[in-house]
């Protein structure tokens, strides 16, 4: 062995007992802190499992007080109902019933006119005798149908959703007004101008009597159950609460973290627990969907049911995949620059990947000029001017979505990648221009 090999082992095994003596100390200081820090640890844990609690109620309280109230998110998102097939069935057989109950079936055929009866006689399909009832509930209901798929009825449903945009708050705070009502634990909307459009489809196919049926106006049923008077009471509580709920929260987990004395793990734990609870919020909502469905009254269609259900909660099942994407996304970032052995393991693949580029990259001739040395020199400036833009571009997003999240934490890595390839320096024998 050569003098110069005894030296490098000599200060290689200095070196680990340096590192070795350094854990020593950290330990016993660990053992001789006083007991405050356990309280402050204690209090940290508190305060990161209450906010943890109220993420799930802040994200309904921001969705009851901003996107309820929302008039071009309410439309754009019950717009769609109008070319359910479900839904449209369930107008066309309301408006059925009431065009029905109006009218006298057996003093029909005495008030059609005789020119209009060879027309009606064709559209009810020649029965004029037998089964007449039946012939002309069918025939009307044909009608009613025709009118629930045209483009008429979706205009008509769009502009009347557009006036009474309050509907979904009626439905969960009981405040607002317009067609919409809240009786009995149903949320209904008159139909009325539905039904007079297929009053007119029925008179222009001869069926004149029709002209003698007054203005009907009649509900139909958005939403139905006997938990609506219970529910409404406590999402307008949160309501009340508004946007200030989720603050709160994120104040008392950042509260929180900065009280523990291992923040990093603190912080960890404390998103984890946010993606957690507000996890179980979306599997509550599709749980209850479940209940929902199962306990309607005998007539209510399940499957406009269902899809007026789905229009109504989209949106917060939106915001829970958001704020659950959010969360997870911070708690990798804080858990991958720990001191952690995997996460250890990840930025050392991180940076042999970036080398193995640079080094191609330099081997082929690609040069950074000025801008590899300045990139080095600022590199941890530029790379929390890169966090701070993404936050911003968050902040500045009018409706994030678990996968606007993603996105910008994806756009994040790859500016952190190019700003590592720029930092590098240039493999041994390589030019540094």
């Amino acid at each position: 062995m050569t003098d110069d090999d005894a030296h490098g082992d000599s200060a290689a095994k200095r070196s680990d007992v340096q590192e070795l003596r350094a854990r020593l100390a950290a330990l016993e200081r660990e053992r001789a802190r006083p007991p405050r820090h356990h309280v402050r640890s204690g209090l940290g844990a508190l305060l990161i499992v209450v906010g943890c609690l109220l993420a799930p109620l802040s994200v309904v309280a921001a969705w009851a007080a901003d996107q309820v109230a929302d008039t071009d998110r309410y439309v754009a998102t019950v717009a769609p109902l109008a070319s359910n097939p479900d839904v449209q069935e369930a107008v066309a057989n309301r408006a059925t019933d009431a065009l029905m109950s109006h009218l006298d079936v057996p003093a029909l055929l005495a008030d059609v006119a005789p020119a209009d009866r060879p027309r009606l006689q064709q559209a009810l399909g020649g029965r004029l005798g037998d089964a007449l009832e039946s012939a002309v509930r069918s025939f009307v209901h044909d009608q009613a149908r025709k009118v629930a798929a045209s483009d008429a009825f979706r205009t008509v449903w769009t502009d009347a959703n557009r006036r009474i945009h309050s509907s979904l708050d009626k439905a969960l705070t009981g405040s607002g007004g317009g067609a919409v009502q809240l009786t009995n634990d149903s949320v209904t909307l008159d139909i009325g101008p539905i039904v007079d459009q297929v009053k007119q489809r029925l008179i222009a196919s001869g069926l004149s009597a029709a002209q003698h049926i007054p203005a009907v106006h009649t509900d139909f049923t958005l939403v139905r159950s006997d938990q609506v008077g219970k529910v409404k009471t406590y999402v307008r509580l949160l309501q009340l609460a508004g946007n200030w709920l989720p603050v709160l929260a994120v104040l008392l987990v950042a509260a929180g973290v900065l009280l523990s004395v291992r923040r990093r793990r603190a912080l960890v734990a404390g998103c984890l627990g946010v993606a957690v609870a507000t996890g179980v919020l979306g599997i509550g909502l599709r749980v209850f969907r479940v209940f929902y469905l199962d306990r309607l009254p005998a007539g209510v269609s399940p499957g406009a049911a269902a899809a007026v259900y789905d229009a109504l909660v989209h949106f917060l099942q939106t915001t829970v995949r958001m704020v659950v994407a959010l969360a997870v996304v911070v708690a990798l970032g804080a858990w991958l620059t720990g001191p952690g052995r995997y996460a250890g393991l990840v930025r050392g693949l991180w940076t042999s990947g970036i080398g193995a580029v640079r080094g191609t990259a330099d081997h082929a001739g690609l040069r950074t000029g000025p801008v590899g040395p300045f990139v080095r020199r600022y590199r941890t400036w530029i790379t929390w001017l890169l966090v701070a833009v993404a936050l911003l571009v968050y902040l500045l997003w009018p409706y994030p979505t678990g996968w606007v999240v993603v996105g910008i934490a994806l756009c994040l890595l790859l500016a952190l990648a190019v700003a590592d390839f720029l930092a590098s320096p240039p493999e041994p024998g390589g030019s540094a221009t």
